[in-house]
């Protein structure tokens, strides 16, 4: 009797590690910098100032033109999947289907995430729904995950800029583009990222500048990507020779 253990689940479950590690890395390092409620508040004053000077302070608008009914439903729970499904279930789906495109957006994802925590840290941002702007905290009142309360121990809530939300669905868009076969899949999957960026808006989570901050930064962490994946595989242990491990047993 022979019973063989292939290399591909091993490494299927290294980058399942190395996402936990880092993830719990990063939202770590979002939680013990998380700034005091008035600098926060402060700060995103003087963001919604200098939209208004340039005129596309639009957050007000837009959540009044989608709130009520099932727009508004729909975006509240789309928020919470863009980040909880959506950007998870790319990574795998990529991982098994296009590994050529899976690489480079890993490697963004972690990157990006080392980028924001020192902006988190020195530039804390109070969202829209707690800036006493006027707008209304739609994710908490109609999606199955409430953003107050309780739930704040797990997150910071003062980490409005920059917007990952969007970062990560346009990066996730165009990955998936890449590796799509049909063009009406390729178009679905570029109109993700703008999507997303009219949902954080809408349900009160971001400002416009928020959104060009956390495309700033993806952007870098594409190109910082590479040296970030330099680092991880040097700081993991050191593969065994043989591909395959084979026991034989009667």
């Amino acid at each position: 009797m022979g019973l063989a253990i292939s290399a591909e689940p091993m490494r299927a479950r290294s980058q399942l590690l190395l996402f936990l590690a880092a993830y719990l890395l990063y939202t770590a390092g979002r939680w013990v910098t998380a700034g005091d409620l008035d600098t926060a508040t402060d700060h995103a004053q003087w963001i919604m100032d200098a939209e208004e000077d340039l005129g596309v302070g639009v957050e007000r608008s837009v959540q009044d033109a989608l709130t009520g009914g099932f727009v508004s439903w729909l975006c509240s729970n789309l928020y919470l999947a863009a980040q909880l499904v959506v950007v998870p279930g790319a990574l795998l789906w990529l991982y098994r289907r296009a590994p050529a495109v899976y690489r480079p957006l890993r490697d963004t994802v972690l990157a990006t995430w080392i980028l924001s925590v020192p902006i988190y840290a020195l530039f804390p941002v109070a969202p829209p729904r707690l800036a006493d702007g006027g707008m209304t905290d739609t994710v908490s009142s109609q999606a199955a995950v409430e953003l107050t309360g309780r739930s704040t121990i797990f997150y910071n809530e003062l980490a409005a800029v920059p917007s990952l939300h969007c970062g990560f669905a346009v990066a996730v868009g165009i990955a998936l583009a890449v590796a799509a076969r049909r063009r009406w899949a390729k178009a679905l999957a570029l109109a993700w990222g703008p999507l997303v960026c009219l949902i954080v808006v809408a349900t009160a989570n971001h400002y416009v500048f928020d959104i060009a901050a956390g495309l700033a930064v993806t952007v870098a962490g594409y190109f910082a990507g590479p040296r970030v994946a330099q680092l991880a595989q040097r700081a993991r242990p050191a593969r065994r020779p043989k591909a395959q491990l084979a026991w034989q047993g009667a």
